[in-house]
């Protein structure tokens, strides 16, 4: 027997409408690539998408076509985001900080047949247009007066406003199927080509929903939330729905993310919470101690991308008043899998102990499920120092990469690549990725505890920890450390530092200094590079003695 509750479809663009509807007049506010800030309401973003879509069928988009945006985040962006995947296309965003060949790659396996591309990256992605022979049309998000000058294309070139413009002001929004794909975002091929995860839209409201929720991001009216984390990575975080289905306003810093841009908007326009990646933080708060302002409106700052180090917990508690929340997740799981908040069994923790707590991932939300294993496959228990295979599922989380004949599940369950322990109280910690984890003489030494204890020293702006062969122990784990400007760090102080805190055979077997430390193209260490020129370090210093 059916319940007798109404059916109605899930589109995504009811988010927007909902907050054009009853958050009229919340603000959705950008630091321009142009130039200058914009403001406009929800209601007003709302007209202009549905513009846009009419525009989009006028071109002759298709329900379950490709169209690629590769822009920072802006209002036009959003508008983008809502009216490609509401009119029933699939909104691909691509990550600009790709090589140029994975770019190729992605556009052309997605089968994009329009990209609507900012001005930051026109010059990139027009040096790809000939080998991208899908692609019919270029939309470049600007007005005319910026519009750039494209005369050495064979491909078309499209002023936004003027394609926005010419769209209808109603459009008869589709019934879609609530799993009908909403859009696609590709990994960042850290080990082969990117590969797609096609989201739906039922799995991204589902996801929105869970994120309001006060044990996540915990979202509402009264907030106001600045976007850091781009749209073209792990699904902005799920942020560029989770707001307006709330009605919070959202903050946008375009391409400016330097300390002083971030803390001038967050300064602004009051928000209240904020969320990016460590390294985005490490900016500001080198900001701050430099300039010596404060973040008088801010409360939290969801952090994920990597883990974050407990110095930059501490510095925001103590300094700034603002509690980092540890978030984490994965482009397959849409992506927030989870994310760091007490229960009442936290609350007689000391504050050592709590913040202990604090510097792991998290628990799970509602809609998640997970559980460690070992290599045979046995569940492993949760008593915080076992450690396995971390493995999810649910209803937001890949059940197969786009074009893709075989299941990505093992059983069900989805293999995230990550080693991780779960505590007792449900709290996850991820030791390493299974790929960095270093195997020293039958022990295992976690990479990340390395990296993030160098990193809580006064004076090491970053650090990267990799397994060197070693004639002895097989692996053997080495430290490169760039260190802030005008430090004095030496390799000496640091393995004090991390003395402190990690066993004697935990230690570097060599700390290097170098002047940087490659990141991939959503702000992570890449330990590709790294391993190439360093993996046989032990070996070559041996040899030379």
């Amino acid at each position: 027997m059916l319940g007798l509750m109404q059916s109605e479809p899930i589109n995504l663009i009811s988010i927007l409408i909902h907050a054009g509807r009853w958050h009229g007049d919340r603000e959705v506010v950008t630091n321009t690539v142009e130039g200058g800030i914009h403001r406009q309401t929800y209601a007003e973003t709302l007209a202009r998408a549905t513009r846009l879509a009419s525009s989009l069928q006028d071109f002759g988009i298709e329900q379950g076509d490709r169209v690629g945006t590769m822009g920072w985040n802006t209002y036009r962006h959003l508008e983008s985001w809502y009216a490609i995947s509401g009119q029933g296309a699939i909104c691909h965003t691509i990550n600009p900080r790709l090589f140029a060949d994975q770019i190729e790659y992605i556009v052309n396996h997605a089968e994009d047949r329009l990209i609507f591309v900012d001005l930051t990256f026109v010059d990139v992605l027009g040096e790809l247009l000939p080998k991208l022979p899908t692609v019919e049309a270029v939309i470049v998000m600007t007005d005319r007066e910026h519009m750039p000058d494209t005369s050495a294309w064979d491909t078309t070139a499209i002023c936004y406003e003027e394609f926005l413009a010419k769209g209808a002001e109603q459009f008869d929004w589709p019934v879609l199927d609530d799993n009908a794909g909403s859009s696609l975002c590709y990994t960042s091929g850290t080990t082969g080509e990117p590969k797609g995860v096609l989201y739906s839209h039922r799995g991204n409201l589902l996801h929105a929903y869970a994120s309001c929720t006060a044990d996540l991001i915990s979202l509402s009216a009264k907030d106001t939330v600045l976007m850091v984390v781009p749209m073209f990575h792990a699904n902005s975080w799920g942020l560029a729905y989770a707001g307006p289905l709330t009605g919070a306003k959202l903050v946008l810093p375009g391409p400016h993310m330097d300390g002083a841009s971030i803390h001038k908007v967050i300064s602004e326009e009051r928000a209240t919470k904020a969320a990016a990646v460590p390294t985005v933080w490490n900016m500001l708060i080198a900001y701050l101690n430099e300039s010596g302002d404060k973040l008088e409106s801010l409360k939290e700052v969801v952090i994920g991308g990597a883990a974050v180090p407990r110095a930059m917990i501490e510095e925001f508690d103590k300094k700034y008043g603002v509690e980092v929340i540890h978030a984490w997740g994965m482009t397959e799981m849409t992506p927030i899998g989870t994310l760091n908040r007490g229960k009442a069994s936290t609350d007689s923790l000391s504050p050592e102990q709590a913040l202990d707590l604090r510097c792991k991932q998290g628990r799970v939300p509602y809609g998640v499920d997970m559980k460690i294993i070992d290599d045979e496959g046995t569940e492993l228990p949760h008593d915080g120092e076992t450690f396995g295979r971390l493995l999810v599922k649910g209803p937001w989380t890949i059940a197969r990469y786009y074009k893709m004949d075989n299941s990505a599940l093992q059983d069900g369950w989805f293999d995230t690549g990550d080693i991780a322990t779960i505590d007792s109280l449900g709290y996850m910690q991820i030791t390493d990725r299974s790929k960095d984890v270093i195997k020293s003489g039958g022990e295992w030494i976690s990479s990340v505890d390395v990296e993030n204890t160098a990193m809580g020293m006064p004076g090491v702006e970053i650090a990267a920890c990799i397994g060197a062969k070693h004639p002895k122990w097989d692996e053997r784990p080495i430290l490169l450390v760039k260190p802030a400007d005008g430090s004095a760090v030496s390799e000496e102080s640091i393995t004090d530092h991390l003395s402190k805190s990690l066993a004697k055979w935990q230690l570097p077997e060599a700390i290097i200094f170098v002047d940087n430390i490659p990141l991939t193209a959503t702000g992570k260490i890449d330990k590709k590079p790294i391993r190439v020129e360093y993996e046989n370090y032990l070996l070559d210093q041996a040899d030379s003695e």
